[in-house]
């Protein structure tokens, strides 16, 4: 499978799983960039461009946890997906929360897929991979 270069946004407050999560991306040359941010009021400014992500670019995906220090993720999905320039971002859920309000929030506010991390580590890199395999090779993105 050829990936296409892409910009990824993880957004993930957990240190060990930002460093899983990059490794298994440049690992397999996933991604030219993976951005992180560590909480949902980041997220929003990354996106958004403002202060100090000004110049960051539009993220391809965003992987997003749901739990996250100050702004939680859910409000961070919702902005997104009503957003008329930020819609059409893939919004991967990658989140250790099972619960079925969550997932039928995801759902309603228009989570492109949700996926309960595992607390197996080889298991978390291995749906990472599948992820990027499917989200950077296969799917075709708007421009």
């Amino acid at each position: 499978m050829n990936h296409r270069n892409a910009e990824i946004l993880l957004v993930e407050d957990d240190p060990l799983e930002i460093e899983l999560t990059k490794a298994v991306i440049s690992a397999y040359k996933m991604a030219n960039n993976i951005h992180v941010v560590t909480n949902g009021e980041d997220a929003l400014n990354f996106l958004y461009k403002k202060g100090k992500y000004k110049t960051s670019p539009t993220p391809d995906i965003v992987f997003l946890d749901l739990d996250l220090p100050k702004v939680d993720g859910r409000k961070v999905l919702i902005d997104i997906k009503h957003n008329e320039k930020l819609k059409r971002i893939p919004i991967v859920i990658l989140t250790s929360s099972e619960l079925k309000d969550d997932i039928k929030l995801a759902y309603d506010n228009y989570a492109n897929c949700y996926v309960t991390k595992p607390l197996d580590i080889e298991q978390l890199a291995g749906i990472v991979k599948t992820l990027n395999n499917f989200w950077l090779s296969l799917v075709v993105a708007p421009n």
